[in-house]
């Protein structure tokens, strides 16, 4: 794979262009017809010797079949990180932006004495004694909230602009997920056992191993952070290398195995509640995920859909999908090495979370 990519967004061509054959046509032979006709702009990739290649894969390896411009990819290099590109400056108001968030989210929100977190939850219980409810209730009102504002991205940001939206969009979906954590850990032991296998021999190294992984899944957005923070203009990604090539829906995938083995640990209604909440959650996120891609990339997102799959690795097997020999190098990038740290720090750190957790009255 090119060592370094630039994105171009290129005007909408009539059609992707097949590869330039070795030898002349047969003056008898058509020409060949083009294989998209995208209305629409397309993510090409590119590097200064030419189109991105990634070896021994149907994404641009020489002598395989592929729907991409001249073999390449159509979709953006996942994970791509160099320090050269960085400015401290930008890295400097990122952490000045989370320090002013975390500040306002406990004055605002969190505190009982100044926020409004705790009137809210009170509201919300206020609708059922049952925990498996409330918990139920939180889960849908902040998917309404956050796949409803991602689906209505592309009007507000016309109207507001990319950074002001991606303000807007955290400062109210942030809250909503922060008091529906909370009450997870603090009703996670409420309700009815339904099993018992903590006790079990492996059960909690296979629970941890699965979370483990898990967050590997879980947060792709680990990819454009400075975006996230809107430091960066945000952009709309369509990411195809690295996790992408075993699922087009990481985040999914990855909720669905949280969801799971901390089930299985748990095991009681509660438990069972919240992971039927956000799997169903998630699972609307794949078709809406999809359509907003295929709304706003049209066919290249079409051949990308064509070599990647939604259940993990199908694509792989059915062989839609060629992972290139040096794959592995896909992952040994520093975002992949800051989930890991990430992930370490938030399973040393439980018993603070817990903590922190049990002094609020959610």
């Amino acid at each position: 794979m090119a060592s370094h990519l630039r994105l171009h967004l290129a005007a909408p061509p009539p059609g992707l262009r097949l590869p330039r054959p070795r030898g002349p046509l047969p003056r008898t032979a058509a020409p060949p017809p083009p294989l998209l006709r995208a209305a629409r702009p397309r993510l090409l990739i590119s590097s200064a010797a030419g189109p991105a290649r990634a070896r021994g894969s149907g994404i641009g390896g020489a002598g395989e079949d592929s729907d991409g411009e001249d073999g390449g990819l159509v979709g953006e290099d996942s994970a791509a990180f160099r320090l050269g590109d960085q400015r401290v400056a930008s890295w400097v108001y990122f952490g000045g932006i989370l320090a002013v968030v975390l500040w306002g989210l406990n004055v605002l929100w969190i505190d009982p004495a100044t926020g409004v977190g705790t009137r809210f939850l009170e509201a919300v219980a206020a609708v059922s004694d049952s925990h498996e409810v409330t918990m139920l209730l939180l889960i849908i009102i902040f998917a309404i909230v956050h796949s409803g504002m991602a689906s209505l991205r592309a009007n507000g940001e016309k109207i507001i602009g990319e950074r002001a939206y991606r303000v807007m969009f955290a400062g109210i979906s942030l809250p909503l997920a922060v008091s529906t954590v909370v009450y997870f850990i603090n009703h996670r032991y409420d309700g009815i056992q339904l099993w018992q296998v903590q006790g079990i021999s492996g059960i909690h190294e296979l629970v941890w191993l699965s979370s483990f992984i898990s967050f590997f899944f879980l947060y792709p957005s680990t990819f454009n952070l400075l975006e996230v923070a809107a430091v960066d203009k945000p952009k709309f990604h369509m990411w195809e290398t690295g996790i992408m090539r075993i699922t087009r829906h990481p985040q999914m995938v990855g909720q669905v195995i949280w969801c799971l083995a901390h089930t299985l640990w748990i095991g009681n209604s509660v438990a069972v509640a919240a992971s039927i909440g956000l799997i169903g959650h998630h699972l609307f996120g794949v078709w809406n995920g999809d359509r907003r891609l295929a709304s706003l990339y049209g066919e290249a997102f079409e051949v990308l859909k064509k070599r990647t799959s939604v259940m993990p690795f199908a694509a792989i097997v059915d062989g839609r999908q060629k992972l290139p020999k040096d794959y592995y190098k896909e992952f040994v990038r520093l975002p992949y090495l800051a989930i890991t740290a990430l992930t370490l720090g938030a399973y040393f750190s439980h018993p603070l979370m817990q903590a922190s957790s049990y002094q609020l009255p959610w």
